[in-house]
């Protein structure tokens, strides 16, 4: 299983032309705002789970490899975060949990 950190490595060597903090193009009819690094992190994210290469790509085009990665690890933070809460455990047991590490 490649992980999404993996995944950042690999889209940060095909979009290294792209200047720091440069934001894609929408699609034709699309919404015209841009993107921001929220949507891109959804967006990459729930494309990995579902391995949508092509929406990986699309997504990770939408801000800086710098920015993808900061929304990633906040995403990350409010899922570990709301998962501690529902299952009434501590966030480093969730994460570990999640990891698949014996928790301690």
């Amino acid at each position: 299983m490649i992980s999404v950190f993996d995944r950042v490595r690999t889209v940060w060597s095909r979009v290294t032309g792209a200047a720091a903090g440069e934001e894609g193009t929408p699609a034709a009819g699309a919404d015209t705002r841009p993107h921001n690094l929220f949507e891109a992190a959804a967006a990459y994210v729930s494309a990995s789970v579902e391995d949508d290469q092509e929406r990986i790509d699309e997504a990770a085009g939408w801000v800086s490899p710098e920015a993808l990665s900061f929304g990633l690890n906040e995403l990350a933070c409010r899922a570990v975060v709301a998962l501690a809460r529902e299952r009434e455990e501590s966030p480093r047991q969730v994460a570990r949990a999640l990891l698949g590490l014996p928790v301690v």
